[in-house]
């Protein structure tokens, strides 16, 4: 784990960590959201943060980092620049996620996953079906901020800049709703 603190006080100072009633793209609802736009919008920050997700994986030879869009585009490229190697995204497909626009895998390619934050998992395993399914070799996983507290489990090592654990809720177990606070659904994600 890198220094946390300075991974938070990054989201805190581009205005990145919100307060309220949240619609996450899980479906499931939550009192803090972390608008990762808000930092990947400065290039010093994600700079900082994508040379620091990169040392994780500085020894383990990778070929390709791949992300999933949107905002896993912007961190697989800086990690990727970091580690000299190339960059593609995957992109929402009918049946989760596809390579488009000429990129694709080799068999035993040597990836590394990475995306922005850690909430249910979705993204990444989309992504992860889609490399193996490619019957590349998936070397890591590299997250600026799990939000699980550990929670999500991957069957590739997992390495995050920060952790820490917001309660989610489903809609019907949650105190918000039961309040009557409006409901804000951020981000871009279709539910």
């Amino acid at each position: 784990m890198s220094n946390q603190k300075e991974i938070f006080d990054i989201f805190e100072k581009s205005g990145a960590l919100l307060k309220g009633h949240f619609l996450l793209s899980s479906g499931l609802h939550s009192g803090l959201y972390f608008e990762k736009f808000q930092v990947l919008q400065y290039p010093e920050y994600v700079e900082i943060l994508c040379r620091k997700l990169s040392d994780f994986f500085k020894d383990v030879k990778v070929e390709v980092v791949v992300g999933p869009t949107t905002g896993g585009v912007i961190i697989a490229y800086e990690v990727a620049k970091n580690l000299k190697v190339r960059s593609i995204f995957a992109e929402p497909g009918d049946q989760g996620r596809i390579f488009k626009r000429g990129f694709n895998l080799g068999k035993g390619e040597k990836v590394l996953i990475v995306d922005d934050i850690l909430t249910t998992g979705g993204s990444v395993n989309e992504v992860v079906q889609l490399v193996e399914k490619h019957e590349a070799n998936i070397l890591g996983i590299g997250i600026l901020l799990d939000r699980s507290g550990s929670k999500v489990k991957f069957n590739y090592p997992l390495k995050a800049l920060a952790e820490t654990e917001v309660t989610n809720y489903r809609p019907e177990e949650c105190p918000m709703c039961i309040k009557g606070e409006p409901l804000i659904k951020p981000g871009s994600r279709k539910i």
